[in-house]
């Protein structure tokens, strides 16, 4: 069975400090959601990649957890910390602190959970994945808080059947599960490129757009695509204290997992129960707009997290005069 790796992605700068709200953040409208969600309050999200800097001031009190799969630090379990940079960044996409300092992420009180899964080089063994799926599906925190979404921003060529199973089983208990849907796209929407776990029907695949609200040069177009972020040019959290601008769909996935984190405690609420996965996803499709794309390039479209609050404001009208 050959090698998961991380989907190659670009590095576009490194910088020592920063001080803003990511644009991609803005983009998908998350601060519409922060004041009746607590800013994602109570979810938890398990972030299957590379480890990530536990001590990086964006990410205090952000952790909860995390184990390592793969064998750097000597193959420590209790050693979870970032050597490589990805999953640090992927971290402060979806719960960097909204402080006035650094970056914000999307669900800015969301928790993390880390599973180390590839190594300093960014690869790892699809048997990893595999258990890491399974950790964070049966993983409980000490108020028996559970993960409801996982973020993988990682892909290999092979379809493998133990790591569709293991996927299966996690939605079954309800958690959404949001993967890259990866960097080989040729820029023609007509040609489709698959990359898994993302191009599995059960998963939420998310591709890439840039600021200008085009598709990304590089991402995957495949029938299996449900939506698109923002993936050029992402600043966030990085190692050693830093800060980084990266593009990939390595970098829209945590803001649909962020998205995720102020959606299911907002619905929960205002349903008054638990919901199944496949409801979440609905709420979460309920949440985009289209851009005028091919569907299998952009899915449903962009995550637009204060669509619905838009669409009810704009009948609020009619229903007074009634």
């Amino acid at each position: 069975m050959s090698e998961m790796k991380l989907i190659p992605y670009r590095m576009d700068a490194i910088l020592d400090s920063a001080k803003e709200i990511p644009r991609g953040v803005q983009m998908v409208e998350a601060q519409s959601l922060w004041e009746e969600t607590d800013q994602g309050e109570g979810s938890v999200v398990a972030v299957i990649d590379t480890g990530c800097q536990l001590d990086h001031p964006d990410l205090a009190g952000r952790i909860v957890g995390g184990k390592n799969f793969t064998k750097d630090y000597d193959g420590d379990p209790e050693l979870f910390d970032d050597n490589n940079g990805h999953g640090t960044h992927v971290a402060g996409t979806i719960a960097a602190i909204e402080n006035e300092e650094g970056v914000v992420g999307v669900a800015p009180k969301s928790k993390l959970l880390i599973l180390k899964v590839l190594d300093k080089e960014g690869s790892g063994t699809y048997e990893a994945i595999i258990d890491a799926i399974k950790y964070a599906s049966e993983w409980r925190g000490q108020n028996n808080e559970r993960v409801r979404i996982i973020s993988m921003s990682l892909g290999g060529p092979e379809d493998t059947p133990a790591m569709e199973a293991s996927i299966k089983e996690a939605i079954d208990k309800g958690i959404s599960i949001v993967c890259a849907a990866g960097n080989e796209g040729d820029g023609r929407e007509d040609t489709m490129e698959f990359a898994y776990p993302g191009a599995y029907n059960e998963v939420i695949q998310v591709g890439a757009i840039d600021e200008g609200r085009s598709l990304a040069e590089f991402t995957n177009t495949n029938d299996q695509i449900d939506l698109v972020a923002p993936g050029v040019n992402i600043i966030s959290t990085y190692i050693e204290g830093k800060y980084a601008r990266l593009s990939g769909t390595s970098m829209a996935t945590p803001h649909v997992a962020g998205g995720l984190a102020l959606i299911i405690p907002l619905v929960e609420s205002q349903f008054q129960r638990s919901m199944s996965e496949s409801e979440i996803f609905s709420q979460l499709i309920k949440r985009t707009t289209p851009l005028g794309h091919s569907k299998v390039a952009e899915g449903n479209g962009l995550m637009t997290l204060a669509l619905t609050k838009k669409l009810e404001d704009l009948f609020t009208p009619y229903n007074i005069h009634q």
